[in-house]
């Protein structure tokens, strides 16, 4: 009975070995032959600018694939390669009362991101991304800022992540 069981754990090691793709528990299925990863700096080419959006998308994207991934970081030409640009930064009415006032108001960013598999070509996009989140017409958008940066890149991030490596 023994021996079935090892024979049984063996079988199913060896053939888990054999799978093309690597699996991790962020939902990644990266193909085993990519071992790095490159971010380039996306600038804000937005009509309105946010100064720290464009540092902040950037490391975002790089931390979520230092910690959600086995992939080494190296500056340029990864076997995943991101490079983009910030395309949009709006405030923008999103609710009206019944007397025409504003209710909410909505951030909007949208990114458009090239992502090059050196592995698997196929897998390559350049797609425009975009996430908004709505805050208190009472509050100005420069108090609400960092907050809603911060949620809408991670977002974004999440998205990015799961077009790349996930293929969804």
């Amino acid at each position: 009975m023994r021996k079935i069981i090892a024979l049984s754990i063996a079988a199913i090691s060896l053939i888990a070995a054999g799978c093309t793709v690597k699996y991790s528990l962020s939902g990644a299925s990266i193909p085993p032959d990519a071992k790095t990863f490159s971010v380039a700096y996306f600038p804000n080419n937005a009509p309105m600018v946010a100064p720290s959006l464009s540092a902040t998308l950037t490391d975002e994207l790089t931390q979520c694939f230092v910690t959600r991934t086995t992939l080494t970081q190296v500056p340029e030409g990864g076997d995943f390669a991101f490079e983009g640009e910030i395309t949009g930064y709006t405030s923008t009415t999103s609710s009206v009362s019944s007397g025409d006032y504003a209710l909410q108001n909505r951030l909007t960013i949208t990114i458009k991101v090239k992502f090059t598999n050196a592995i698997d070509d196929k897998m390559s996009f350049n797609r425009n991304f975009s996430r908004y989140a709505d805050y208190d017409s009472t509050k100005l958008l420069t108090e609400v800022e960092g907050e809603l940066i911060s949620q809408i890149v991670e977002e974004l991030v999440t998205d990015i992540f799961q077009a790349s490596a996930s293929n969804w």
